[in-house]
């Protein structure tokens, strides 16, 4: 469980499984957290799964109204 310094009430999720948007994908994310100024991003996963022909990453943001 997670203590109250890092709670949260929002999550984004960030995910593709194509390399063009997985090159473009730390942009999106520094996109949208300069449109989204006012949270507080309190913490964050890395996921990457693959099977035969596809390769999946995700980022998931966990943040709160600061």
């Amino acid at each position: 469980m997670a203590s109250s310094a890092n709670s949260f009430n929002s999550v984004k999720v960030f995910s593709t499984t194509l390399a063009r948007d997985r090159e473009q994908m730390g942009e999106n994310i520094t996109r949208w957290l300069k449109d989204n100024q006012g949270i507080e991003i309190v913490d964050r996963t890395v996921t990457q799964s693959s099977d035969k022909e596809f390769h999946c990453l995700t980022i998931t943001l966990f943040y709160k109204s600061k």
